[in-house]
């Protein structure tokens, strides 16, 4: 992933009022690993159920305001991220909903999916290969992981941004 700016983060943002961009709380840009990462995902600090993805289309960074749904799943049971595409407990994987930009989020249209509770899938994705991936290189898996994740945000996200 490119190196993004505060300036970036805030401007990218299409589906959030002024208001909530203001109050945004952004992550310790200085410490991120831009290099190991597909997006920039963090949640807020101050525990509300907010979180944000920013990552590029095409030339330009797109950012995207979710919420974390209050209920979780049923402890003890297994589920995926949509996005990275990784079996784990329950208590790891939120469904978060993001408000569509636009006219259509204004009017309450929402777009949800279960991802990581942390908003972590780029460290995930690079853990060390399950058994059947083991005949690959290490790069390869990480590659090959990178590329679905990348392309189900990107779809996530044209699904976000369709006008109701």
């Amino acid at each position: 992933m490119r190196e993004l700016t505060a300036d970036q983060i805030r401007t990218s943002m299409v589906n959030a009022s002024d208001a909530e961009i203001e109050r945004m709380p952004l992550p310790g840009l200085h410490e991120t690993l831009w290099t190991e990462r597909e997006y920039l995902g963090w949640r807020d600090p101050a525990g509300s159920p907010r979180g944000y993805i920013v990552h590029w289309v095409d030339d330009r960074p797109v950012g995207i305001l979710l919420r974390a749904a209050t209920s979780a799943l049923r402890p003890g049971i297994g589920a995926m991220c949509s996005l990275c595409h990784t079996p784990q407990p329950s208590t790891q994987v939120v469904m978060f909903s993001a408000p569509r930009g636009g006219e259509a989020g204004r009017d309450g249209n929402s777009v949800g999916t279960y991802i990581c509770q942390d908003l972590g899938c780029s460290a995930i994705i690079r853990m060390v290969p399950t058994t059947s991936e083991l005949t690959l290189m290490r790069d390869e898996v990480i590659a090959r992981r990178s590329a679905g994740l990348q392309d189900r945000l990107q779809r996530f996200t044209v699904n976000l941004l369709k006008q109701a």
